[in-house]
């Protein structure tokens, strides 16, 4: 390999690493507004909650109540209701298995499913950070291999295709 295609090649795995350290960064961000949006919805479900205790409802009644409501208002108030119910569900969930998980997993339970909006809002205002913990090492190796990995495996292909049809060209008379 020339010595331009090996600086290529490590300076795109040097990219993939920092890429890849960002990871664990990136779940510690999600991690925080999520704990966020899980308490702010806890007020709001705990609220509703007590509405329903109140009125020796369960939840579930309480939400077909506002389905079977005449007004458009009040339906279209139970399906918010209902969503909201559906979602802090979803992230209390994952909130509890980031708690639970090791920090060099975090970046996998995020990455599987998500929160869109959590997301969106992470990433517009996501800083990035070089984590030197453990979890931030291993990320970083992972990206440094995997695309330094794709990057030589990627030049030797290319050699390969040049090679094989200079060949070919010399090969076949004029």
């Amino acid at each position: 390999m020339s010595v331009a295609g090996r600086t290529a090649v490590l300076c795109l795995a040097l990219a993939g690493g920092l890429a890849g350290s960002q990871a664990p960064e990136f779940a510690q961000q999600y991690r925080q507004r999520l704990g966020g949006a899980v308490d702010e919805m806890r007020q709001v479900v705990a609220e509703f909650d007590e509405d329903v205790r109140r009125n020796g409802l369960d939840r579930d009644e309480a939400v077909a109540l506002y389905a079977q409501s005449p007004e458009a208002f009040l339906k279209d108030r139970g399906l918010s209701m209902k969503r909201l119910l559906a979602r802090f569900s979803t992230l209390s969930r994952q909130q509890a298995e980031l708690e639970l998980a090791e920090p060099l997993m975090r970046p996998m339970i995020v990455f599987r499913n998500p929160d869109q909006k959590i997301v969106q809002g992470a990433w517009q205002i996501y800083e990035p950070a070089v984590p030197v913990t453990a979890a931030g090492a291993a990320w970083a190796f992972a990206g440094l291999s995997l695309i330094g990995g794709f990057a030589w495996f990627s030049g030797k292909m290319l050699r390969f295709l040049f090679a094989n049809n200079r060949r070919r060209s010399e090969a076949t008379p004029s």
